[in-house]
């Protein structure tokens, strides 16, 4: 339990560093799109450094006129 937990904190930990590698933290514009991007990055960032290069492609309904 405590190998998973500190497995867990190491993994995040490369994640932030992946995030401030791709300037997330810069700039001043905070929305659900860029709040989302850093936490998905938080998330599978440490992949890539394996050779796994996970992208999402989504589409959201755009609004009507």
């Amino acid at each position: 339990m405590r190998i998973g937990l500190i497995l867990l904190v190491i993994w995040l930990i490369i994640g932030a560093i992946a995030g401030g590698q791709r300037h997330y933290y810069n700039g001043s514009s905070t929305s659900c799109v860029h709040l989302g991007d850093i936490a998905l990055t938080i998330a599978a960032g440490p992949l890539n450094y394996f050779g796994v290069n996970p992208r999402i492609h989504c589409t959201a309904p755009q609004p009507s006129k």
